[in-house]
C-alpha cells in the first residue's frame, strides 16, 4: 500500500477475475498506486487467482463475498460474457465498479449492467484507457478547439495479433461475444464519440475470416463505417491482421480531417525498438505516460469522491450498441440505423 500524498485513508480496491489479458497490468498498477490499497484478487479459478496475486504479494480470495465486504471498489477483468453476473454481485454488495471493455456481449446485458448499478446506487466506469492517451487527448483538443475547422472525417485503425495468444476465450463466440469486431471496435467508437460529442446514427460494416483462417467461429477482419448525428463520417479497421511475431499486441491510430486541416496520431508511438535473439525477436517496450495508470487513478478518485467517472457505464453501453449495429449490418449486407 502506498500512502496517499494528502494523508487521506486509502481507497480499498479488489479485482474480480484475472481472466482478461489486462488483469496483471491492473493488479500491478493498483499495488503501487498512491491512495489505493489493493485488497486482493478473486477468481472462479483458484489457481489463476493465486498466480495473479503472488507477484504483488496480495491475497487470493476463495470467496467473492469475503473480498467484497473488504473493499470500496472493484475492477472486473473477466471474459466478456461474465461481466453481467459479476457486476450484479458487486453492485448488490454496494461496491463501485470499473468494468473491462466491452461492457457486455449484448445490448441487453449492457443495459442490465447500467440498470443494476443505478438501482444499487453505485458508480459504474467502463475501461476505456485510450481517453487518457496523450496523443488522443491532443487530437481531442485540436478538434474541440476548432483548430481543424469543421470536422469532416475520422479514419481509425485498431489492429493487432490474434488475441488467443493471450487467452483462448478471446476467439470463443460465446465467451467473447464475437471476434475482431467485438474486440477492437469499442475503443475507437468511444474515442470518436468523446472527440465529437456526437452520437452514431448509422453503421455499415463488412467482415470476413480470410485472415487467420483457422478460427472459423469468429470474424478475424472487419471494417466498420459510421455516420454521426453531427454529419461526420468515420471508419474503423478492427482486424486481427498482425502475425504472431509482431512486436506488440496491437496498435491504435487515427487520422482526422476537417475543413481547416488534418491531424494524425499513433497512440503507441512512444516506444523503443529492442532487437533480441532469433527466439525472442523484436520487442517495443513503451515509455512515457501510462494510460492504464491514469484510468485507474480516475477510478480511485471517483470511488473516494463518490462522483461520476470520466467514462461512464452509459459510454460503455453506447459502444456495445455500435458493435451490435455492426453485426446486424454484416448480417443484412446493408446500413443499420441507431436511435
Amino acid at each position: 500500500m502506498v500512502v496517499d500524498p494528502e494523508g487521506r485513508a486509502p481507497v480499498r480496491i479488489g479485482v474480480l477475475s484475472a481472466e482478461h489479458v489486462h488483469a496483471p497490468t491492473y493488479i500491478s498498477l493498483l499495488a503501487s498506486m498512491p491512495g489505493a490499497h489493493l485488497v486482493g484478487v478473486w477468481d472462479d479459478d483458484r489457481q489463476r487467482a493465486a498466480a495473479a496475486a503472488e507477484p504483488v504479494a496480495t491475497r487470493a480470495f476463495d470467496a467473492i463475498e469475503a473480498l467484497l465486504e473488504r473493499v470500496d471498489g472493484v475492477v472486473i477483468a473477466s471474459a466478456n460474457s461474465r461481466h453481467l453476473r459479476l457486476v450484479e454481485i458487486a453492485a448488490g454488495a454496494g461496491v463501485h465498479i470499473l468494468c473491462e471493455k466491452p461492457l457486455a456481449t449484448t445490448v441487453e446485458d449492457a443495459r442490465a449492467i447500467v440498470d443494476a448499478c443505478a438501482r444499487a446506487g453505485v458508480r459504474l466506469m467502463t475501461a476505456f484507457p485510450t481517453r487518457w492517451n496523450p496523443a488522443a487527448r491532443a487530437l481531442e483538443s485540436a478538434v474541440r478547439s476548432g483548430a481543424l475547422g469543421t470536422p469532416v472525417f475520422l479514419e481509425g485503425v485498431n489492429t493487432g495479433t490474434m488475441p488467443d495468444i493471450h487467452a483462448a476465450w478471446f476467439v470463443d463466440p460465446v465467451l467473447a461475444g464475437g471476434g475482431a469486431v467485438t474486440d477492437h471496435v469499442v475503443h475507437l467508437a468511444d474515442l470518436f464519440r468523446w472527440i465529437l460529442r456526437s452520437e452514431v446514427v448509422e453503421v455499415y460494416a463488412v467482415a470476413n475470416r480470410i485472415l487467420q483462417e483457422r478460427f472459423a467461429g469468429v470474424e478475424t477482419g472487419g471494417l466498420v463505417s459510421m455516420r454521426f448525428a453531427s454529419g461526420v463520417s468515420a471508419t474503423i479497421d478492427c482486424s486481427w491482421s498482425k502475425p504472431r511475431s509482431y512486436p506488440t499486441w496491437g496498435g491504435l491510430s487515427v487520422q482526422a480531417v476537417g475543413t481547416g486541416g488534418a491531424f494524425g496520431i499513433d497512440a503507441f508511438r512512444q516506444r523503443l525498438a529492442v532487437y533480441g535473439t532469433r527466439e525472442t525477436g523484436i520487442s517495443w517496450p513503451t515509455w512515457g505516460p501510462d494510460a492504464d495508470r491514469e484510468m485507474l487513478a480516475e477510478f480511485v478518485s471517483m470511488v473516494r469522491d463518490d462522483r461520476e467517472p470520466a467514462v461512464t457505464g452509459v459510454d460503455g453501453l453506447r459502444a456495445v450498441e455500435i458493435v451490435d449495429a455492426a453485426y446486424r449490418s454484416i448480417a443484412a449486407s446493408a446500413p443499420v440505423s441507431l436511435g
